[in-house]
């Protein structure tokens, strides 16, 4: 493998020609490969770049079924990761997400003060304004939910498609398991608390134009939801019985079988003569009363127990983010003062 030695962004590619063009001339310098990956696209997305875009640092690439947009984003990451990039970030091809962001995502990778970065719309109020209202309320719900399934609890807003990671954590995470649709953004999260990597939200706020989004709610919700369920138990098995076990693993086990105690017995005796006595009723909140204190001193475990330290170090090629760290200093500082981004030295 080559030596690591830039900024690579993954766009992928599905029915976004009206978009893709100048979403790609925006993107600044600090950039030294381009990869647009046309998931079967019926509309020709990659060959439409290829006679558009004289840009040399695109490269498009081709899936030969639609692989869906997680998919698409994975054989780009590993395209660059192949091609000795080392961070990844990626872009929707519809032109929601702004490419002058992208040294604000990709800083604290380089700064070693986190392995994966994301966006979060929920910052500000005037962020949340711009939002469409069906939006506002399924990313709030889905981001609740994330906590518990994805175990990063300080993140917010797991939906937002605009991320930056250190392209090593490929080597680490099973990148054949992640979900391939639109749940890809939240199994990678999950994912990445596996290897215990840290995340951190970048505030930004999203541009919606005339874009069709082909994501149905609707249809999707209980798809999202079997997927958290499912993340969830597999995220608790794994950290509090498999890799580890601690004092954690004792209170979620006892409080479980406290409270299903309690209410298996108070079921039991409704309706028998002795409902009505002190000691049945004893016997049936009791139980439920101590199993639920112990679940929520595990919650607070699992909240105390969220990633906060970056891997990069532990991992391969641990040094070859050094370099970039000036450039991009320099970069965001000119930006501040006049917009125009600095070119990188790759």
């Amino acid at each position: 493998m080559k030596e690591p030695n830039g900024i690579a962004v993954i766009i992928p590619a599905f029915k976004v020609t009206a978009q893709i063009v100048q979403l790609i001339n925006s993107i600044g310098p600090e950039v030294a490969n381009i990869y647009v990956v046309d998931d079967c696209c019926p509309d020709g997305s990659g060959a439409f770049v290829e006679r558009e875009v004289e840009d040399p640092r695109v490269k498009c690439l081709y899936n030969k079924v639609n692989l869906g947009v997680g998919g698409a984003v994975i054989e780009g990451l590993k395209a660059a990761r192949r091609d000795g990039m080392h961070i990844g970030v990626k872009l929707d091809g519809d032109g929601q997400m702004d490419p002058a962001m992208i040294p604000r995502f990709v800083q604290p990778i380089v700064e070693r003060r986190a392995d994966y970065t994301k966006g979060n719309r929920f910052y500000s109020p005037e962020s949340v304004a711009t939002m469409p209202t069906g939006r506002l309320i399924g990313n709030a719900v889905l981001s609740f939910v994330s906590k518990f399934s994805t175990g990063y609890w300080k993140s917010f807003d797991p939906t937002n498609g605009y991320i930056a990671l250190n392209l090593r954590l490929i080597d680490v995470i099973a990148t054949d398991k992640i979900n391939q649709r639109y749940f890809f953004e939240t199994d990678l999260l999950f994912r990445c608390n596996l290897v215990r990597a840290r995340v951190l939200d970048v505030p930004m706020t999203a541009l919606y134009a005339d874009e069709k989004s082909n994501l149905k709610f609707e249809r999707e919700v209980f798809r999202f939801m079997a997927g958290h369920l499912r993340n969830f138990f597999k995220r608790i098995v794994y950290s509090y019985f498999l890799r580890d076990f601690s004092v954690a693993s004792v209170e979620l086990l006892v409080g479980l079988m406290s409270v299903t105690f309690g209410i298996v017995y108070g079921v039991g005796h409704l309706g028998g003569e002795s409902a009505d006595s002190a000691g049945t009723v004893m016997m049936a909140a009791l139980p439920v009363l101590i199993g639920t204190y112990l679940l929520l001193n595990f919650l607070n475990y699992d909240v105390q127990m969220t990633p906060s330290e970056p891997i990069s170090d532990a991992l391969p090629d641990a040094g070859v983010l050094d370099f970039l760290s000036g450039d991009l200093r320099a970069i965001q500082s000119q930006s501040a003062d006049d917009k125009q981004p600095t070119k990188v030295s790759m």
